[in-house]
């Protein structure tokens, strides 16, 4: 840390660099989780939403690259503000991470904010005025998380999850596949996602405190809190099952009961340890389970892969 603080003088003395910068913007929009986020809308779309459809029809699908595209933009604006109006709080539960986000200044934060949602909101017009009103509605619904419903313990809980949900969403409207199998996917997901944000809530505790905002653990305390999160991975094994007895999900069954065994093992854990530094383990393996599931989606159609690409 006083390594950092040593890079952030220096530099400062003079002009920030264009590295920095970038650097620092790609912090504050989390690049990675948007390229995860990428990755698994055109895996989904293959493998679950439109699995009748060849590699080339999915990848050079310019409606399906539009939606995309405009999610990219939305998610990427919505980290922007979410890191504005969380940018005291993250002081005392994320420093480091801070001092990187701040290199770029809070006016040039939010007129990339501005430009990246008006530019979903374009390229969703493009695509139809369904579209567009998905993504203005979507656009409305992030900014008010951020602004108000994150400081609220169950609304804020829930909110977060529908959001993380929202980008497959619009994709399974655009390829209208209504089936059972796909709203259990949409299930299991939802359920890793709230045991995700919760474990989320425990890590940042003691800024949540000072900051006033009331999440599940401020509100409820931790044993409520470690409480839920074993319910949500017991209920988790009711979309598995169900998942399990379909053949349609190929090798990705597999998947399925490794999750469920790291969960038992997760929520043990959980109960043994009351430190940060426990929390913020348990976080990172449920976001490396949450990729692991994005890859996985390739084990469905194995057998087709090679047919698949060509």
């Amino acid at each position: 840390m006083d390594n950092f603080d040593g890079v952030v003088k220096h530099v400062s003395k003079k002009k920030y660099s264009i590295f920095y910068k970038f650097f620092s913007l790609l912090s504050v929009v989390r690049g990675y989780n948007i390229l995860i986020i990428v990755l698994a809308q055109y895996l989904a779309s293959l493998f679950i939403f439109s699995p009748e459809s060849s590699l080339k029809d999915v990848v050079f699908d310019s409606d399906l690259f539009l939606i995309v595209f405009a999610t990219v933009c939305v998610i990427a604006a919505g980290y922007i503000i979410n890191n504005f109006y969380d940018a005291e709080k993250d002081r005392i539960n994320r420093p480091l991470k801070a001092k990187i986000d701040s290199i770029v200044n809070q006016k040039t934060k939010l007129n990339i904010y501005f430009f990246l949602n008006f530019s979903g909101f374009v390229l969703g017009f493009i695509i139809s005025w369904k579209a567009a009103l998905f993504f203005a509605v979507y656009i409305f619904l992030i900014w008010f998380y951020s602004h108000k419903l994150s400081k609220y313990p169950l609304t804020g809980l829930i909110s977060s999850t529908v959001l993380a949900l929202l980008p497959f969403f619009i994709i399974f409207v655009y390829y209208r596949n209504f089936s059972k199998v796909i709203f259990a996917h949409a299930l299991f997901l939802g359920i890793i996602l709230l045991i995700k944000e919760l474990l989320k809530e425990l890590e940042n505790i003691k800024g949540d405190l000072l900051q006033d905002y009331k999440t599940v653990p401020v509100a409820y305390g931790d044993n409520f809190t470690k409480g839920l999160i074993s319910f949500l991975a017991i209920l988790v094994a009711v979309p598995a099952y169900f998942l399990w007895k379909y053949p349609e999900i190929g090798y990705m069954k597999y998947y399925f009961y490794g999750t469920g065994i790291i969960l038992a093992i997760m929520t043990f854990q959980l109960w043994i340890g009351n430190s940060k530094k426990n929390y913020v383990f348990l976080h990172n393996v449920i976001k490396l389970v949450l990729i692991a599931g994005v890859f996985s989606l390739v084990l469905i159609d194995t057998s087709v892969i090679i047919q698949r690409i060509l």
